[in-house]
């Protein structure tokens, strides 16, 4: 035994010391570096991360100075060393010049060098020209698929498409790319985070009607996440369908054979990112999924204190007692069983039939109408949704909550209106919870906001009933959807 193991250290020993590494290696480990501290490092004040990027960015430009002119003869080491030199620069969220000239010159020295052609892309976006940059982007796509470029060239697009005319199609490039870049790399943290922000602007584009767009984009969020605790990789691999199941791995593409067999590292850049944690609770708080916003807000602001998601934490919390308290104080009183008489008056023109929240059943209940009376705005501090107290036949109290109106009114009778859209609802009654698709508002009169009003009567077709019980804090809420 003894002699094994003095026979494995006498190898051990005479193995030849490992290659020095040459300054162009060294100062592309440090550029590495300096992205990575951009990417996960944010310290409360701002001035202390601007303080450390331009260390940093000083001595990997210190260590690429050493660089001996015998070793940048060749066109392509003078490509590599600008190359280089223009990431370094580009590091800072403003745009700089210089970067830009050095970059340039790195992919006319080697236009391959598809890297040169990400980081030059980024450089020109940040003056303002997206149009360019997206010819960067293009260019380098056309060397050969890449996940980042496929990424950035997705992020662009949703830029491009802020208040263009095109807005729409845009959106959809922007999906389509991302999908792309998912398709090369399931196991691509970034990629399934950019897939979540591409839905989630798309979700916003479509006029907040499309409610599948955001149980996309927590998808893959999720996935994004998961990626980031480095789980292990699927067996086998299995064609793209984000709608079939809320698997991670079902949302994933068809993989080569290398990216089934590898196990994954950890994505650090992913699982440190504020803004995936920011961007996901966002979508589950326009799902009324309040109590994951509330831990997901929560995490974005412990890894960046100045992202203000504390406020959004702030802004739930608060929203939440408003609608418990006009839950808890409205009384039954005979001013209010006048005001919802007038919805027994009502004729549905279609084969619903009549109901009160009381007897739904959990799940989506077909063939079924609620009538409601509107009793009460709910102010808060969000932009979208509006909630509304309403009431039924029965006098008993619910949520409306409203995304937005189409401008689809008819004349209904003199002086009203009846105005045909599709919106999600929330309901919520001695702890019970309703979601419906609201189809109809009757005698529903607009303000000059084009805002429901106090008084308005609305039927619910279809309507969806679930149970969610919020908790926080130690703090029992009452049910919402």
């Amino acid at each position: 035994m003894s002699s094994e193991a003095g026979g494995a250290a006498a190898s051990s020993a005479s193995a030849p010391p490992p290659p020095r590494r040459t300054p162009l290696e060294r100062t592309a480990d440090a550029a590495e570096e300096l992205y990575r501290l951009r990417d996960t490092f944010f310290p409360r004040d701002p001035v202390e991360k601007a303080a450390a990027l331009r260390a940093l960015a000083d001595d990997a430009l210190a260590v690429l100075d050493s660089l001996p002119p015998g070793q940048r003869k060749t066109p392509q080491q003078r490509a590599v060393y600008e190359f280089l030199r223009g990431k370094i620069l580009d590091v800072f969220p403003d745009y700089h010049k210089e970067a830009e000239d050095h970059l340039s010159k790195a992919v006319k020295l080697n236009p391959s060098l598809v890297d040169a052609w990400l980081c030059l892309g980024n450089c020109i976006w940040k003056k303002g020209d997206l149009a360019s940059a997206m010819n960067c982007f293009s260019l380098a796509l056309s060397k050969g698929a890449d996940k980042k470029i496929l990424c950035q060239l997705s992020m662009l697009e949703r830029s491009m498409a802020q208040g263009s005319e095109g807005q729409a199609q845009l959106v959809e490039e922007s999906i389509k790319h991302a999908k792309e870049a998912v398709m090369l790399d399931i196991r691509d943290g970034n990629s399934w985070y950019n897939l979540g922000n591409a839905y989630l602007t798309s979700f916003f584009v479509s006029g907040s009607w499309d409610h599948m767009k955001l149980h996309h984009s927590v998808k893959a969020y999720q996935n994004a996440v998961s990626l980031a605790q480095a789980p292990a990789v699927p067996p086998v691999p299995f064609p793209i369908s984000l709608e079939a199941s809320s698997s991670p791995w079902t949302s994933a593409t068809k993989a080569g054979p290398k990216a089934n067999t590898l196990e994954p590292e950890k994505d650090e850049t992913t699982k440190c990112n504020p803004d995936l944690y920011y961007n996901c609770a966002t979508a589950d708080k326009y799902l009324e999924n309040y109590e994951r916003a509330l831990r997901g807000f929560e995490a974005a602001a412990l890894k960046d204190p100045g992202l203000g998601a504390d406020t959004e934490v702030q802004k739930i919390i608060s929203l939440i007692d408003k609608l418990d308290s006009a839950m808890k104080g409205q009384l039954r009183s005979k001013r209010l069983a006048s005001s919802v008489s007038s919805l027994s008056e009502v004729n549905i023109k279609s084969s619903h039939k009549k109901a009160t929240i009381g007897i739904l059943s959990e799940g989506l209940n077909k063939t079924v109408a609620v009538l409601g009376k509107v009793i009460l705005l709910i102010r808060h501090d969000n932009i979208a949704p509006m909630y509304y107290l309403t009431c039924d036949l029965d006098q008993s109290y619910f949520i409306l909550s409203v995304y937005g109106l189409r401008n689809e009114a008819i004349l209904a009778s003199p002086g009203s209106s009846s105005i045909s859209y599709s919106s999600t609802l929330i309901c919520l009654y001695d702890f019970l919870a309703m979601v419906a698709m609201v189809t109809h508002l009757l005698a529903c009169h607009l303000n000059k906001a084009g805002l429901i009003k106090e008084g308005d009567r609305v039927a619910l077709l279809d309507p969806y009933y679930r149970i969610l019980d919020i908790s926080w804090k130690e703090q029992r809420g009452f049910t919402v959807c």
